[in-house]
């Protein structure tokens, strides 16, 4: 620095570029604590979302153990169905056995199996809408936190990139205060 001459810069001139370099490093310790608070608040939702996950991990596991039942019971009306269904061999085996019974009680037999077919059925169409519903409401909830993941993670790369510019910067550098200020002035419209 010994060979540089001083009397090209006036006194006035760096006093300005200095006074803009404060007001840039101002803005951009102000735009840090706003980016720090924004991961807070993320971080803070993402933790409230993170928690839901367990209602929904619940609500599936619940889901789980109730199509188990409804396969055992579907298990077992086959088995039964195939009981009626008797020898392979002999296909009027199950017409037989109703051959004896009287009128009223086969009447009686059939309002009860026709009412345990619309019970089954209503059953099944209820679960069904149960898993479509809670299949739709895990999307949504698991669509909600991979946008707070993904606005966290593009918040602490503009943090990282704010304290990277603000650490950056050499003094001495042979860049305007203007262009400096232009580059910083970009920086605001990345959000």
């Amino acid at each position: 620095m010994g060979d540089t001459d001083l009397s090209k810069f006036d006194l006035s001139q760096l006093q300005a570029e200095l006074e803009e370099e404060r007001e840039v490093k101002e803005m951009l310790e102000e735009s840090v604590s706003d980016l720090k608070g924004t991961i807070v608040d993320l971080e803070e939702r993402l933790l409230s979302v993170d928690g839901e996950g367990n209602e929904w991990k619940t609500r599936y596991e619940t889901q789980l153990e109730l199509n188990a039942q409804l396969e055992r019971q579907i298990r077992i009306l086959h088995e039964r169905l195939d009981g009626l269904r008797g020898d392979p061999t002999d296909r009027l085996a199950s017409i037989r056995s109703y051959d004896d019974m009287p009128v009223d009680a086969l009447r009686q037999r059939l309002k009860v199996l026709t009412s345990e077919r619309s019970s089954l059925q209503s059953q099944l169409l209820d679960c069904r809408l149960r898993i479509e519903q809670e299949g739709k409401a895990y999307q949504k909830a698991y669509d909600e936190r991979r946008a707070y993941l993904s606005e966290i993670a593009k918040v602490s790369s503009i943090l990282d990139l704010s304290r990277k510019v603000q650490l950056g910067h050499p003094r001495g550098a042979t860049q305007s205060p203007h262009e400096k200020y232009e580059q910083t002035d970009t920086f605001w419209f990345e959000f």
